[in-house]
């Protein structure tokens, strides 16, 4: 029997990937069906349907559920759910389309065949709507807001079956793991209690701090980076993955911890998105999710402590998993050490802190770090990959000016 916190919405994990010769005629029927394009956003979550993440989900969301997941945020079955899940397409196409009919789902940046879905609903929505519930703005500068506010006219409902996860099992092994391996990974280790630790940016001595911390309190450690689509200008996937194996090589104690993968797209929602890193983490096996400071958030458009303070407003049976609420962590000069807000009573100015946007221009501009922000071997990662991305960008300068491509 698992010791483990249970699947969210119902205890069991329902991963809708099909396998072996159920694979094989699914994908022979779909050459014959009507074939929908999906952006990356939602390409991204078929896959986290596919792998039972977004459990007890079964496809994408009908209007009940959109709308009762923006009202407040519960699915029309009553489950908790924090962001809709949803598909769309335009008006021409959703006209051509029947209720009951099986379609095609494509991804429109690869041509990939990712799954098949019966249609059960289409309708549409008020985005702005939407934007203002789930992002708490409008501002078309939001870039979740740009993805809601750039969807095509109609949403299509329905149940998927999940037939692709694009590079990420290949391009990534053992740390691609779906919700059930992750618990097979855990009870193995005889983990009961596991925090989650999500991130997006390489891991600094700040995180390094907080995933510490979790270790002191729970059996073991999941260190969970987004490799789905970031912003422009943010580190890639694989340079994050190379420094933070560096990082847990060399700085934690072993068997403490794994690295992890998931292939969602940023949402950029802050406190919603939260939220919904909660639900998948509990699919995940995890009991915690370590929430820093501005945790998912972007630019001005949340305050720092806002994704700690959400968790406060939901009911308190709405998720299994909760939250590790952890004040904003830096290196002290007069502590000589790691300290957070609570512990350290010493001027701002005695604290080395520095932002991920900070970082990244410093390391572009081939700046140097300051002292105990970054481990040394994690700012070697970092800074063989601008310096290569310096390279490329000569060589491409100078082709420009030889007239070449």
């Amino acid at each position: 029997m698992s010791k483990l916190v249970a699947p969210h919405g119902g205890g069991k994990l329902k991963p809708l990937l099909l396998h072996g010769d159920e694979l094989k005629a699914e994908r022979e029927k779909a050459k014959g069906l009507t074939q929908i394009k999906m952006g990356s956003r939602e390409t991204s979550d078929l896959i986290m349907l596919g792998i039972g993440a977004f459990t007890p989900l079964e496809g994408f969301m009908g209007y009940e559920d959109w709308k009762g997941v923006c009202e407040n945020m519960t699915l029309s079955t009553g489950v908790f759910w924090p962001i809709p899940i949803t598909l769309s397409t335009t008006k021409g196409q959703a006209d051509s389309l029947s209720i009951g009919e099986e379609i095609a789902l494509i991804d429109e940046e690869t041509a990939e065949l990712m799954g098949t879905m019966k249609i059960t609903e289409k309708y549409s929505i008020d985005k702005e709507y939407e934007c203002k519930q789930v992002f708490r703005t409008n501002d078309i500068e939001h870039p979740g807001v740009q993805k809601v506010m750039s969807q095509e006219e109609v949403n299509l409902a329905g149940t998927v079956k999940v037939l692709n996860e694009l590079h990420y099992p290949e391009e990534f092994g053992a740390k691609y793991m779906r919700p059930e391996q992750t618990r097979a990974v855990f009870q193995e280790k005889g983990w009961s209690s596991v925090a989650a630790l999500q991130l997006r940016n390489p891991m600094h001595r700040a995180h390094e701090h907080l995933a510490k911390i979790a270790i002191e309190i729970c059996d073991g450690l999941l260190i969970h980076q987004l490799v789905g689509k970031l912003k422009e200008g943010d580190i890639p996937a694989d340079v994050r993955v190379r420094a933070i194996d560096r990082l847990v090589e060399g700085y934690f104690v072993k068997d403490t911890c794994i690295q992890g993968v998931y292939p969602m797209e940023m949402r950029y929602a802050g406190p919603r998105e939260a939220l919904l890193h909660a639900v998948f983490r509990q699919n995940y096996g995890c009991s915690y999710l370590l929430i820093g400071r501005d945790h998912a958030g972007v630019g001005n458009y949340y305050g720092p402590y806002d994704a700690q303070r959400i968790f406060d407003e939901i009911p308190a049976d709405a998720l299994l998993i909760k939250p590790l609420k952890i004040d904003m962590t830096f290196y002290c000069l007069k502590c000589d050490g790691m300290a957070s807000t609570k512990t350290c009573p010493h001027d701002v100015n005695d604290r080395v802190n520095l932002s991920g946007t900070m970082l990244r221009k410093m390391l572009s501009e081939d700046q140097p770090l300051p002292d105990h922000f970054s481990r040394p071997e994690v700012a070697e990662v970092l800074k063989e990959y601008y310096a290569a991305l310096d390279q490329k960008v000569e060589i491409k300068l100078h082709k420009h000016a030889l007239g070449q491509k």
